[in-house]
């Protein structure tokens, strides 16, 4: 490889620091755990840059007992010479200011990561504290910051062996809500980043829990597959892999097929999960099409006349990752997450069709069996057509053709509207009678909808309760051509399930089909989950709601200390099956069992008053890792399920037994 020059010359400055901290928001999407480990991931993806750069092969993350976390490469560590415009070292440039770094001059980088990513300075920015250590050229130099601003010099403190860059930081308390890391959240990226790049070895460590992964994969994208189809039947023994570079873009495809009814694609561009897809996803569809097709054909697998075989249906069981580097990638799409380079269409179209075609070719059994699904999902394609027809025809914005339980809003912008979809009559008594009518629906579903994990799409689209929420939402499905937010009905998609065994179960089975086949409503941003809850805490003529054991124990623990006197004494009042307790000071403790036995202004006030209420916003920060939860929770396998819910039960916050 010919050396590429990263010196002080190549770092960029294009603005200052400001505002970071007054809107953190702004720069890493909200300030709850999501931004939190945000800022871990703006971190390694400098070092990432420097991995595909050439000058990387080693990553750690550790959680420090302290609650700090370090990211530590053994790439070319930051410059630290004086900046030839900005007169001051350049790491401190780099640290400091907002935007400044090498990503901007492509002789140093030629492709980068961080399609949102502003940089380590705002991680420094919304650091209580933050220690950069760099290895560069023999030495070791330090500077320590405070919540973004230097408190030290670059300071030479000694000779270093390797090169790389080693960043410490603790987030600032005042503005996360949470400063706490989870070692399972950051795993999922990291682990993902280990699978797009099979040369870089990443270690991720724990020593508050003790606990430690090591992540390298030499496969690469054909263990990405396998990982994530682990817990489907597959039709073909080995992932099929093809890698190639046309004008300067490299791309990696790793493709299997499995027993499922499901489609599972997923596309990234330089290491940016491409959730809305885009120019070279649409060119591996093509190609795949054109391929399977022409084979086909050529070899009298399909009888004419008798099926038309449609993209969909090869793509039917079809598990696919695909990643592409771009040296100057265009994203377009409501979150930014869709390629717009048109010749990277044709570039991907070219490879793939070339190697995939000389593949089935080389492989006639393989082949044969990819068709003969094809041929079977095509049959089962005309009967969900008929299926799906049924609620095409109707006018979601009619009245009439809204299923009957819906109790509708008056108002019809969408942008103001929410619908709340409720386990059970009872239940959705209490939300129809306690709502705000103008702009608040109710939807109550019967009981347990069906798994769509395990069903086939013409028994989807017959079921009632999955019809009636495909109607109610009004946006249509991801397979459809208009599945475009146009018909959304509702801007907010709320699911309100009871806090019990039976409730997660129905609201897992909710997001399974949401996922699977709403999937772009999740993408933008318009499902969320209510939290009704668990407690209510009543001392004389206050009442109080807690959501958690946590938060029961605190308000508790603030009425104690008041101390305003002795309250009349009361016997606790009855909800559901488990009537609370009286503690002492005449505070009494009652546990809610079911949305159904909330009275309707109870219900409001806790789960339904978008001034007093909670929702969790669902999100889908990794669509891989995403497809392979629902894969382990809701498939035919058991042995996973099992060691799925062994290793995560220390995470459970509200368990009722």
């Amino acid at each position: 490889m010919t050396p590429i020059s990263y010196d002080e010359n190549s770092i960029k400055v294009l603005e200052g620091l400001e505002a970071v901290r007054k809107r953190p928001a702004m720069y890493i999407g909200d300030v709850s755990s999501r931004g939190l480990h945000h800022l871990v991931n703006e971190v390694v993806d400098n070092s990432i840059d420097e991995a595909l750069a050439g000058y990387c092969t080693e990553i750690s993350v550790t959680i420090n007992k302290d609650g700090s976390v370090t990211v530590a490469d053994n790439g070319r560590g930051i410059p630290v010479g004086k900046h030839p415009t900005e007169k001051i070292s350049t790491l401190e440039v780099v640290m400091c200011r907002l935007h400044a770094g090498g990503k901007f001059d492509k002789r140093s980088y030629k492709v980068s990561g961080g399609l949102h990513g502003v940089g380590v300075s705002v991680v420094n920015a919304l650091s209580e504290w933050l220690v950069a250590e760099v290895h560069r050229e023999g030495k070791k130099y330090r500077q320590k910051y405070a919540a973004g601003k230097p408190v030290t010099p670059v300071e030479e403190i000694g000779k270093a062996r390797k090169s790389g860059t080693f960043i410490t930081f603790m987030p600032d308390k005042s503005i996360f809500k949470t400063t706490e890391f989870r070692f399972d959240i950051l795993a999922d990226r990291l682990r993902e980043l280990a699978y797009l790049n099979r040369s870089i070895k990443i270690t991720l460590e724990d020593e508050i829990e003790n606990e430690k992964e090591v992540f390298h994969f030499r496969g690469g994208l054909k263990d990405f597959v396998k990982y994530i189809d682990g817990n489907r039947t597959p039709i073909i023994k080995d992932a099929i892999y093809i890698e190639g570079e046309r004008d300067g873009t490299p791309v990696e495809l790793a493709l299997t097929y499995n027993t499922s009814f499901m489609e599972n694609i997923f596309s990234y561009v330089n290491n940016i999960n491409t959730h809305e897809g885009g120019t070279h996803l649409v060119g591996f569809k093509t190609a795949l099409t054109r391929s399977l097709n022409s084979y086909a054909i050529r070899n009298k697998l399909i009888k004419e006349g008798k099926i038309s075989i449609q993209g969909d249906d090869f793509r039917e069981g079809l598990t696919a990752v695909l990643s592409v580097k771009v040296a100057e990638p265009q994203f377009e799409g409501q979150t930014k997450t869709k390629l717009g380079n048109s010749e990277t269409k044709s570039i991907v179209e070219t490879i793939v069709g070339e190697q995939l075609s000389l593949y089935l070719e080389k492989n006639p059994s393989i082949a044969k069996r990819i068709i003969e699904k094809a041929v079977r999902a095509a049959e089962a394609r005309e009967a969900a057509r008929k299926a799906r027809d049924l609620i095409r025809r109707k006018n979601a914005l009619d009245n009439l053709s809204l299923p009957g339980k819906l109790a509708d809003c008056s108002i019809t912008d969408p942008e103001h509207c929410e619908l709340y979809i409720v386990e059970g009559d009872s239940a959705g008594g209490s939300a129809k009678q306690g709502r705000d009518r103008s702009f608040q629906a109710i939807l109550p579903i019967r009981g347990k909808i069906l798994n769509v994990e395990k069903a086939k799409k013409n028994k989807i689209f017959e079921n009632n309760e999955i019809r009636a929420i495909i109607s109610a939402i009004g946006a249509g499905i991801d397979e459809d051509e208009n599945a475009d937010m146009s018909g959304l009905r509702y801007g907010k998609i709320i699911l309100m399930t009871d806090a019990d065994v039976d409730g997660s179960h129905i609201r897992t089975l909710l997001l399974t089909f949401l996922f699977r086949y709403l999937r772009h409503i999740i993408e933008t941003g318009h499902v969320y989950i209510a939290q009704p809850p668990l407690y209510k805490i009543k001392k004389g003529k206050q009442e109080r709601y807690a959501y958690d054991e946590k938060e029961r124990d605190a308000i508790i623990k603030e009425l104690q200390a008041r101390g305003n006197g002795k309250e009349a004494e009361e016997e606790p009042e009855e909800i559901g099956a488990e009537a609370g307790g009286k503690r002492r000071d005449g505070i009494i403790v009652s546990r809610f069992k079911g949305l159904g036995e909330m009275n309707p202004d109870q219900l409001w006030n806790t789960t339904m008053n978008p001034e007093t209420r909670t929702l969790l916003q669902v999100t889908l920060e990794n669509a891989a890792e995403a497809d392979r939860l629902f894969s382990i929770l809701m498939g035919d396998s058991v042995e996973p399920r099992r060691n799925f819910i062994e290793k995560h039960a220390k995470y459970v916050r509200n368990l009722d037994v």
